[in-house]
């Protein structure tokens, strides 16, 4: 194997990735590795009977998506709509358009920066994350995207 190589595969195993997006006035990390889109959502299609946050469907380039609303799964109030983004996301062989307040950076963070959740953290929030990250500017929050989209709330959104 090529040293370049060697030395590209070290470094990745030894940081994170991450798509940064704002919800409210904090900062939450999604695994670059599972962020296929981003997009600015429109058309959204109510589903009768669609668990906690989930908005409905949408139309993305021929896709039909799901959209849930990473707002109401934190438990805080929605903002007006027009005003959001959305991060298309693919698990158990479906689609996802996760709606933020906005998209910001992609970050590499050491791994041995990342720690469990503090004790404080919202329940709400704690019960989607894998950890944090503490930065000059607060907290990251990483997601964990199999506990935001969970079997219930992907079941009654089909």
């Amino acid at each position: 194997m090529n040293p370049d190589m060697t030395d590209h595969l070290v470094r990745q195993d030894e940081e994170y990735e991450y798509v940064t997006v704002l919800v409210g006035m904090q900062l939450f990390g999604l695994p670059i590795e599972q962020v296929h889109d981003v997009f600015i959502p429109s058309g959204i299609t109510p589903v009768p009977l669609a668990g906690d946050g989930v908005l409905g469907l949408l139309n993305l380039r021929g896709r039909i998506v799901t959209a849930i609303s990473l707002r109401q799964r934190l438990g805080l109030e929605m903002r007006l709509r027009g005003q959001e983004m959305a991060v298309g996301i693919e698990y158990g062989g479906e689609s996802f358009g996760l709606i933020v307040d906005g998209v910001s950076e992609v970050m590499r963070l050491g791994i041995d920066s990342r720690e469990p959740n503090p004790v404080n953290l919202n329940t709400h929030w704690a019960r989607i994350s894998q950890g944090v990250h503490r930065l000059p500017e607060g907290l990251l929050v990483v997601l964990d995207l199999p506990a935001v989209l969970d079997s219930q709330t992907v079941a009654k959104a089909a």
